[in-house]
């Protein structure tokens, strides 16, 4: 099993031999942005800070935005990876795939212009949420189809 995690590491699994045969596991994003929510806010929230110059203020800013667009695109870069998976199609014959990422396009370009560091990071939050929430739901009910097949073909 350790060596079946190890083989998808990049995904997001980083695993640490506690004692003897445990292992925790602790989950972390390639891209080695923030490991919690707290993280991230600290990260993006705007806090008041001693009076500085201007150019000392402007590089603030220049390096809160590009933590953010790095942010941004690393999660648009997370929801293609995880569309691959929705290969079927819906009602109108679409693939689930192609609609998620047009609707991923879509939203990443209305809050493209969005310049409050708290939107911005509730967009992201919410962003890797649900990413992180449909893959789950995808995987637990791939084990439940697999669950079915299994059952249904002892029964014969």
């Amino acid at each position: 099993m350790i060596a079946y995690l190890h083989k998808c590491r990049n995904l997001t699994i980083c695993l640490k031999p506690v004692s003897g045969n445990d292992v925790v596991f602790i989950q972390r994003f390639l891209h080695n942005g923030p490991d919690t929510v707290e993280e991230l806010l600290d990260r993006h929230v705007v806090k008041k800070e001693k009076s500085l110059n201007e150019e000392e203020e402007e590089l603030l800013t220049r390096r809160r935005l590009t933590s953010t667009r790095r942010e941004a695109l690393s999660l648009y870069r997370d929801i293609l990876r995880a569309t691959r998976f929705f290969m079927w199609a819906d009602s109108r014959g679409v693939l689930w795939r192609d609609v998620l990422r047009e609707n991923a396009r879509k939203e990443f370009e209305e809050a493209r212009f969005e310049k409050d560091p708290e939107v911005v990071t509730r967009l992201l939050i919410g962003g890797r949420d649900a990413v992180q929430t449909a893959l789950e739901k995808l995987a637990e009910k791939q084990r439940q189809q697999i669950e079915k097949e299994r059952g249904g073909g002892e029964g014969r």
